[in-house]
């Protein structure tokens, strides 16, 4: 699977649709995955081709002692259950994505999710990194296959992938990519390096 996109498909991907085309043939679940205030529900809603499904709510003082809300001076909603949207990546593949509650107290949750899914995309903010050591042990224990994908949230210090592959103790086998979950490009190149990752992983099947 190439990792460029057609002009024909760009335009296909730039469209708001709800239906999935007659032509798409294959189907595959994917988990976007990151701790609380990582970006899944933007990430979701920049690459979806229907309008996402969101359960977020207000936080409210429930959260305090619970949350971890260090370095989240403007986080005032979160997500309680899961985001959901779907991207036709080519005329042939249909991406579900669903994206997991961030907080520990949601791990039954994504569980669940996690049930039937290829593998999952996840997200990381360098600025809270050693957050982002759980998601990954959860995904491991699970045996849920994933790929990773800096969030380079804006006035963020920027680092070398090879840095963040390091202190993240990546395999080498393992992608590492960076994003803007605001920008669609962006997410989508990371997504498709996820899909190529796993059907590589299943001997090139598609």
């Amino acid at each position: 699977m190439g990792s460029a996109l057609s002009p024909s498909e760009t335009a296909t991907l730039s469209r708001t649709v709800d239906y999935v085309p007659e032509t798409v043939t294959r189907s595959v679940k994917l988990l976007v995955a990151g701790n609380f205030g990582v970006g899944k529900t933007t990430f979701v809603g920049s690459v979806s081709e229907i309008k996402p499904l969101r359960t977020e709510e207000t936080i409210t003082e429930a959260s305090v002692g619970v949350d971890d809300m260090a370095g989240l001076p403007g986080k005032v909603t979160t997500t309680v259950a899961m985001d959901f949207g779907r991207i036709t990546l080519n005329p042939q593949l249909a991406l579900y994505l669903f994206g997991t509650p961030g907080q520990r107290r949601f791990i039954p949750l994504w569980e669940e999710l996690s049930r039937g899914a290829l593998g999952a995309l996840v997200l990381i903010d360098t600025r809270r990194i050693d957050k982002a050591d759980e998601v990954l042990a959860v995904l491991e224990e699970r045996g849920v296959p994933y790929s990773v994908a800096v969030n380079e949230f804006e006035g963020s210090q920027r680092f070398p992938l090879t840095e963040i592959r390091d202190a993240l103790d990546l395999e080498p086998g393992t992608p590492l990519t960076a994003l803007d979950a605001r920008d669609r490009g962006t997410c989508l190149r990371s997504l498709i390096t996820l899909v190529e990752y796993l059907f590589q992983r299943q001997g090139g099947s598609s």
